[in-house]
C-alpha cells in the first residue's frame, strides 16, 4: 500500500454499501496471504470492478477521474517523466501548463511517488485518477515507441517483417485489426493527428497512390506535404483510423464516414473521418474540429468598422433572414457563431440545427443532423419550430423544403440565420429563387446577405516591404504613380516557407433596400442586383481584400486567389 492514506479503503467501501463486512474480512485474509494491496485483491475476487473502485476513490478523495481512451499525449510531455518511473508507480503525464504537470495515476494518495515526481520534473503535480488497465495500456502505447514518425515507422517494420510483402487484399480483417491495435501503429497515427492539430491544420489527407502513400495537412486553406510513411504501411494506418472512427475495416469497396473524439491536454478535439475507395486504396480525409476553441469577436474575424457596426445592428433585428455565403471552408459557421454569441442572452431562446456542431454554446439548444436516423435540416427545422424559438440557426439551406421553412419562419416572427454556397452576396438571392422560392417571399423575408472568404495573413516573422508592378496596380484600379505600402512574407521556418501565417476574413455585406427588392421581384439577374447594392454603398469582396492588402495584412495575390 502507498503511504499517506488517511482512511481505511475497506471500511469506507463497507460504509458506502459497496462491500459487506463478510466480504471485507475474506478479502483482507487473502490480501495478507498474497502480500498485495487490498484493492487488487478485491478486484481479483470479483467483489468490486476496477471502474467502481476508481469512481469510489475519485468521489472520496475529490480527485477527477480520467478516461485515457482516445487521449493523445504530446511526445514532449512524455519526455518529462522517465518510462521506468512511470511504470514503477503506474502513472503517466498528460499535459503541462506553465509549471504544473497533470498526471493520471492509479493512486493519487501515493505521496512518495508524487513527491519524487515533483522533484524530477521541477513542476507542481496535479493528479487525476484512472484505472490500472487504462494506464498500462497508455504506457505501452505512448512509451512503447519513442522519437519521430520515422522512428515509429522503423519499429513497425522491425516488428512486422511480413507486412511489407503483403498486399491489402491479402490481409484479412482479423489480421488488419491485430496490426492496427499494436502500440507502434497506434503511436504513428496519434503522432500524425497531433502534428496536424499543433500545426493548426483543418484537415489531414491520407492519399494512396500507385507506389506511395501521401500525407498532406491543410493549413490556412492550402495543402502542405507532411512526412509520408512507406506504401506497405497503408493497410495498417488506414485500418487504425477506421477502427478509431468506428468503421468496418473489412469493408473496403464502399465509402464510409465516422467520428473520433480525442483529447489533447485540456482540449477536446472532434475528428470527422471520410473514407473513399479509389484505384490504389481507400483515400482518407480527417476533418479537425476543435470544440474547445473560443468564439472570436467580429473585429478579430476581419470586419472593418463600418461593416462591423452594420452587421451588429442587423443581428439584433427581431425577425427576418440573414444569410452568410461562400465556399466550403470560408469561415461562414465561425462568423455565425460569433453573431449568435453577441445576441445570446437569457431572454432569448436560440436553437440550431447543424452538420456538425462545431462549437458548444451555453444557453443555445443545438441539434446535429443525423441522416442515418432520418434527421436532416428540414425535419430538424420542422421540429425546432415547435420549441418556441426566438432565433434559429440552420447550418445550410440545401433544398426547397428547408428554404421554404426558413423563409416562412422569418415571416412569422423569427430571426433566422443560415448559409448558402454562392460566389457573392447578390447570388444568394437568385439562388433561393432558383431553388423554388417565390421572389416576393425572398424579398420580404431577407434582411441581408454577407459573402465572405478567408485570405492568408502575411507572416509577421518574415514580413518585408514589396512594390507591385505597374501592371498589377492598374489591374486593381490603382494609380501607377501613387505611393502605396504593400508587404509580403519572404518565407521562414515559422510559416513553413509559405510567407503566410494565419487567416482573416474579407467581407461583402449587402443590406436589402427597396431598389434591390424591386429588382429581385422582377427576376433581374444577380449582376443587376449587385449594381444596385454597390450604388447603395456595398463594399465588394475584392475591395475589402484590397483594403486589407493596403493595410499590410495580406497580399494582392492572396486576395486574387480567393476573390476573382
Amino acid at each position: 500500500m502507498a503511504r499517506g492514506k488517511a482512511f481505511d479503503i475497506g471500511e469506507d467501501l463497507v460504509a458506502r454499501g459497496l462491500l459487506s463486512n463478510l466480504q471485507l474480512e475474506e478479502a483482507r485474509r487473502e490480501s495478507e496471504h498474497k502480500g498485495q494491496p487490498l484493492q487488487r485483491t478485491l478486484m481479483e475476487m470479483n467483489m468490486i470492478t476496477e471502474e467502481e473502485l476508481v469512481n469510489f476513490l475519485s468521489n472520496r478523495l475529490k480527485v477527477p477521474m480520467m478516461s485515457l481512451s482516445g487521449y493523445l499525449i504530446d511526445p514532449g510531455t512524455l519526455e518529462t517523466v522517465p518510462e521506468s518511473f512511470a511504470r514503477k508507480y503506474l502513472l503517466i503525464p498528460l499535459f503541462k501548463i506553465k509549471d504544473t504537470l497533470t498526471v493520471a495515476t492509479v493512486d493519487p494518495l501515493d505521496i512518495e511517488a508524487l513527491d519524487e515526481l515533483r522533484s524530477i520534473t521541477q513542476c507542481n503535480i496535479d493528479p487525476m485518477i484512472a484505472t490500472e488497465t487504462d494506464i498500462r495500456k497508455a504506457l505501452d502505447q505512448h512509451y512503447g515507441t519513442r522519437g519521430s514518425m520515422e522512428d515509429v515507422v522503423k519499429s513497425i517494420e522491425e516488428g512486422q517483417p511480413d507486412l511489407s510483402r503483403a498486399t491489402e487484399d491479402e490481409l484479412d480483417a482479423k489480421k488488419l485489426h491485430d496490426i492496427a491495435e499494436e502500440a507502434p501503429v497506434i503511436k504513428l497515427v496519434n503522432i500524425m493527428i497531433m502534428e496536424a492539430v499543433k500545426a493548426q491544420a483543418s484537415d489531414v489527407h491520407i492519399e494512396p497512390e500507385a507506389g506511395a502513400l501521401r500525407v498532406r495537412y491543410r493549413i490556412d486553406g492550402v495543402l502542405h506535404e507532411a512526412y509520408s510513411p512507406p506504401k506497405h504501411l497503408q493497410p495498417a494506418i488506414i485500418s487504425r483510423v477506421k477502427i478509431m472512427a468506428g468503421m468496418d475495416i473489412a469493408q473496403k469497396r464502399v465509402p464510409q464516414d465516422g467520428r473520433i473524439l480525442v483529447k489533447m491536454g485540456n482540449r477536446e478535439i472532434d475528428l470527422r473521418v471520410s473514407v473513399q475507395p479509389t484505384l490504389h486504396g481507400e483515400n482518407t480525409v480527417i476533418r479537425i474540429l476543435d470544440s474547445s476553441a473560443s468564439i472570436v469577436d467580429l473585429e478579430r474575424l476581419g470586419f472593418a468598422e463600418r461593416e462591423k457596426r452594420l452587421f451588429s445592428e442587423l443581428i439584433r433585428r427581431s425577425y427576418g433572414i440573414i444569410l452568410v455565403t461562400g465556399p466550403t471552408g470560408s469561415g461562414k459557421t465561425t462568423t455565425l457563431y460569433s453573431a449568435l454569441n453577441i445576441i445570446n442572452t437569457v431572454d432569448k431562446n436560440i436553437m440550431t440545427v447543424e452538420e456538425p456542431v462545431e462549437y458548444q454554446m451555453e444557453l443555445v439548444r443545438q441539434t446535429q443532423v443525423d441522416r442515418k436516423v432520418g434527421v436532416d435540416f428540414a425535419s430538424a427545422l420542422r421540429s425546432i419550430l415547435r420549441q418556441d424559438p426566438d432565433i434559429i440557426f440552420v447550418g445550410e439551406i440545401r433544398d426547397r423544403e428547408t428554404a421554404d421553412m426558413a423563409v416562412r419562419s422569418a415571416l412569422t416572427g423569427h430571426l433566422v440565420f443560415s448559409t448558402l454556397h454562392t460566389n457573392d452576396a447578390p447570388g444568394a438571392l437568385t439562388r433561393l429563387v432558383d431553388i423554388g422560392i417565390e421572389p416576393y417571399l425572398v424579398a420580404s423575408s431577407t434582411i441581408a446577405v454577407l459573402a465572405q472568404r478567408l485570405v492568408r495573413k502575411i507572416c509577421d516573422a518574415c514580413k518585408e516591404p514589396f512594390a507591385p508592378s505597374k501592371a498589377t496596380l492598374l489591374e486593381w484600379g490603382l494609380d501607377e504613380k501613387g505611393k502605396y505600402s504593400f508587404y509580403r512574407g519572404k518565407g521562414c521556418k515559422k510559416c513553413r516557407d509559405s510567407g503566410y501565417s494565419g487567416r482573416i476574413g474579407i467581407y461583402e455585406l449587402m443590406i436589402l433596400d427597396d431598389v434591390i427588392r424591386e429588382r429581385l421581384m422582377s427576376r433581374a439577374p444577380s449582376t443587376a442586383i449587385k449594381e444596385a447594392a454597390v450604388a447603395a454603398g456595398m463594399i465588394t469582396l475584392r475591395q475589402d481584400g484590397l483594403r486589407k492588402a493596403l493595410d499590410g495584412i495580406t497580399t494582392l495575390e492572396e486576395v486574387a486567389r480567393v476573390a476573382l
